[in-house]
C-alpha cells in the first residue's frame, strides 16, 4: 500500500465545524447574534481572520448573515427558500425537462394525497373555480393553461406545509415557461380539454371526500396522460 497523506483540517474549517454544531444542538438559535469577531476569536483561541473566513464560508452557505453595523446572526429559517429560479428553465434541453416532469409527478401526487387529508373547506373554493373556468372557457381564450396551473396550486395550498407549496410554484413555473407553446398546441385541444376537466373533477372529488389514495391514483393518471401528449414534443426535441 502506497503513502498516504493524511489531510488536516484548517483551523478556520475547524470553527466552522463548531459552529454549526452549536447550532444543530440549540445552543444556537435562529435569530441570536453572535458574539463578535474580537470575542470569537478567544473563545476558540484562534486569529480573528480564521473567524472572519468562518463566518465568511457560513454566510456563503446561508447559515448566519451579517447586517452592517449590527453584527452577525443565524438565519432564521424561510420556507421560500425552497425554490428553483425560473431561469433555469431557459437553460434546460429536452432531456432536462422530461427528468423535471418526473420530478413534478412525484411532488404533485404525494401533493393529492396531502390535501385530501389536511383540507379546510375554504381551500376547496378556488379549486371549484379553477375547474369552473375550465368549463367555461373556448379554445381561443388562452386561459386553460392559467386555470389549470392554478388548480394545482390551489392543491398545493390546500396541504398547509409551506416548503411543499414553494416547491410546487417552482417547478411548475419552470415547466410552464419550458412547454408553454407546445402545451397549448398538443394539450389545450377542444376534445384534450374536455377529458383534463373530467380529470380535475375527479381529482377534486376525491380530495373533498378526504379520500388520499383515490386523489393520488387520479392525480397519477392524469399527469400520465399529460406526458403522454408531451411526448411527441419531448422525442422532437431530443
Amino acid at each position: 500500500m502506497g503513502n498516504k497523506r493524511i489531510q488536516t483540517k484548517k483551523i478556520y474549517e475547524e470553527v466552522t465545524d463548531s459552529l454549526i454544531k452549536m447550532i444543530k444542538t440549540g445552543e444556537l438559535k435562529p435569530g441570536d447574534k453572535l458574539d463578535s469577531v474580537e470575542q470569537l476569536a478567544q473563545i476558540f483561541d484562534v486569529s480573528r481572520s480564521a473567524i472572519r473566513e468562518a463566518l465568511s464560508g457560513m454566510r456563503a452557505m446561508g447559515l448566519v448573515v451579517m447586517r452592517q453595523g449590527e453584527g452577525t446572526y443565524v438565519t432564521k429559517f424561510d420556507a421560500s427558500n425552497f425554490t428553483l429560479p425560473i431561469t433555469a428553465g431557459l437553460l434546460m434541453k429536452a432531456e432536462d425537462a422530461i427528468e423535471l416532469y418526473e420530478v413534478r409527478k412525484i411532488l404533485e401526487i404525494g401533493t393529492a394525497s396531502s390535501a385530501a387529508i389536511h383540507h379546510k373547506v375554504e381551500d376547496l373554493i378556488p379549486l371549484r373555480e379553477a375547474i369552473d373556468e375550465m368549463k367555461s372557457l373556448k379554445k381561443s381564450d388562452g386561459v386553460g393553461e392559467d386555470a389549470d396551473m392554478r388548480f394545482h396550486m390551489a392543491i398545493a395550498r390546500a396541504t398547509h406545509n409551506q416548503i411543499l407549496i414553494h416547491l410546487m410554484r417552482s417547478v411548475s413555473e419552470i415547466m410552464v415557461n419550458v412547454l408553454r407553446e407546445t402545451r397549448e398546441i398538443l394539450i389545450y385541444s377542444e376534445k384534450k380539454t374536455i377529458r383534463l376537466i373530467e380529470e380535475h373533477q375527479l381529482i377534486y372529488d376525491a380530495i373533498e371526500d378526504r379520500q388520499p389514495e383515490l386523489a393520488e391514483k387520479y392525480m397519477l393518471e392524469h399527469l400520465l396522460n399529460v406526458e403522454k401528449s408531451l411526448g411527441k414534443y419531448m422525442n422532437f426535441k431530443r
